[in-house]
């Protein structure tokens, strides 16, 4: 599973707007965990500015360098190329979080993305869990 940033933060914080689906995926103790390096950035730029409950950005690192599931995913020139094909999707982030989910399934693996964003859901471009 691809985790998009709402999702990682959501989970971590225990916010009840997280779906049950996406929930119970990222508790699964087997769940293999994808984290865009884009969805970490983002997700350090949100705790930093004090705009969720995750006490400090340095909580969140160690929150995500002691679960062995996750795999932090590059953002590296194939993830920039592809999400230049994305224009369905209004944001720069969430183009390169879809896109790492693309590149994913051009590798052969079989990929789905824990998500609510409305314009990426709309996109039909990846196949969504929440």
């Amino acid at each position: 599973m691809v985790v998009d940033t709402h999702a990682l933060i959501w989970f971590l914080e225990g916010n009840p707007r997280l779906g049950a689906i996406a929930k119970a995926v990222l508790m699964d103790p087997v769940s293999e965990l994808v984290l865009p390096a884009i969805a970490l950035a983002e997700a350090v730029w949100i705790v930093d500015r004090g705009k969720t409950s995750i006490p400090s950005v340095r909580s969140l690192l160690d929150s995500i360098a002691q679960d062995a599931r996750v795999v932090l995913y590059p953002l590296d020139l194939g993830i920039i190329a592809q999400s230049m094909d994305l224009s369905s999707i209004n944001e720069m982030h969430d183009r390169q979080i879809v896109a790492t989910a693309k590149v994913l399934e051009t590798q052969g693996k079989r990929v789905a993305l824990l998500t609510c964003d409305r314009n990426i859901t709309a996109s039909n471009l990846v196949a969504i869990v929440w």
